[in-house]
């Protein structure tokens, strides 16, 4: 079969491989759809992160739909055909907080696509306990569009994780990062019933984009954020925000933007360490909250829900691959020119 691999060196490489055995408790899957991550870019790039975190041979992607071809010995809830997204978080089960539920703080997690073979490739083989499925619709009923916003579960969860750990409703958020997922997560807080949300970023095709799906957009390069509170009528500050781009001058300007109690929700990840004001952290009572992944599963019960009750994340795909012409796609991700990209594991095969 086809994969995606890293050599240990920068660019990826598509090769041929021998397809996965199916061990017990575990289900393989035909990939349909995966979405492009910045932790693929770092891989790609084979930067120093990847360089400590991953192995050479490795196959990539963890954001991704499809449709189950084989089940392994003992599984007994999913059966062949069913369409599925992949929880990319693969936990122990064993440590303190896998035994208390809290499988997202699991000390031992194995990331698919980083610490194993991954979703870049026609088939990929996952622990059953990892699959979510999508009752009611097939590979045949199944929307082009559907199977897209299917593909990106993954990055949609990590914006319902972020947006909705404080509650949102009637308060005044502020996200930070118009990338997508920061985007889906402005989309989580409006249909959760926030009142002024303020999207910032530097990059004008996504602020372009923050628009065009009805937020006030905000360079913050050269627009000061307390003028865009007194022109939204706010008097306090933020209540909530939501930090998506990783930039050390994000979590500053937060800091001094929020209402006194004001809590901070961080999924953006630094490059470096942030020197932030913890006088004013104090003083203020803000609490800061570090955001990593999604709540196995609360977060994909509250992702379907809102789904199902109208929130429509498809605006923050803004293009589709073939996943043949992967370089193309990698390039336009990279450019940050484009909200979410997809690679269409269907076209061309």
């Amino acid at each position: 079969m086809r994969a995606l691999v890293t050599r240990g060196e920068p660019g990826l490489r598509l090769v041929d491989i021998p397809e996965p055995t199916t061990p017990p408790g575990h289900v393989k899957v035909r990939v349909l759809r995966a979405g492009i991550c910045g932790t693929d870019l770092h891989i790609d790039a084979w930067d120093a992160w990847a360089q400590s975190a991953v192995t050479p041979g490795l196959t990539v992607g963890h954001e991704f739909c499809g449709e189950i071809v084989e089940v392994g010995e003992g599984v007994t809830d999913y059966r062949v055909g069913q369409l599925m997204s992949g929880e990319g978080h693969v936990v122990c089960g064993h440590c303190r907080n896998c035994r208390a539920g809290r499988r997202h703080l699991c000390i031992r997690t194995s990331n698919l696509g980083v610490q194993r073979d991954g979703a870049f490739a026609e088939l990929v083989v996952l622990p059953a306990a990892n699959v979510w499925m999508h009752p009611g619709v097939t590979l045949e009923t199944a929307t082009p569009a559907q199977l897209d916003v299917f593909g990106i579960y993954d990055p949609f969860g990590n914006a319902v994780h972020t947006a909705l750990k404080f509650p949102v409703i009637g308060e005044d958020v502020l996200v930070t990062g118009a990338g997508p997922i920061g985007l889906m997560a402005a989309m989580v807080a409006r249909h959760a019933g926030a009142r002024h949300i303020v999207v910032t970023d530097i990059a004008p095709a996504r602020l372009a984009l923050a628009e065009r799906l009805g937020f006030r957009a905000v360079d913050t390069s050269a627009t000061d954020l307390r003028a865009v509170q007194r022109d939204l009528g706010m008097t306090e500050g933020f209540d909530v925000a939501l930090e998506m781009s990783g930039a050390p001058s994000a979590l500053v300007g937060i800091i001094e933007n929020l209402n006194f109690g004001g809590r901070i929700a961080m999924l953006g990840l630094p490059s470096r360490p942030i020197e932030v004001d913890f006088g004013k952290v104090v003083s203020h009572m803000l609490t800061i909250q570090g955001i990593y992944g999604r709540e196995m599963y609360e977060t994909w019960y509250a992702m379907s829900s809102m789904a199902q009750t109208g929130l429509d994340v498809s605006p923050v795909i803004t293009d589709r691959f073939a996943f043949a012409d992967w370089e193309a796609a990698f390039a336009r991700a990279r450019s940050g020119a484009a909200g979410k990209v997809i690679l269409d594991f269907t076209e061309g095969s």
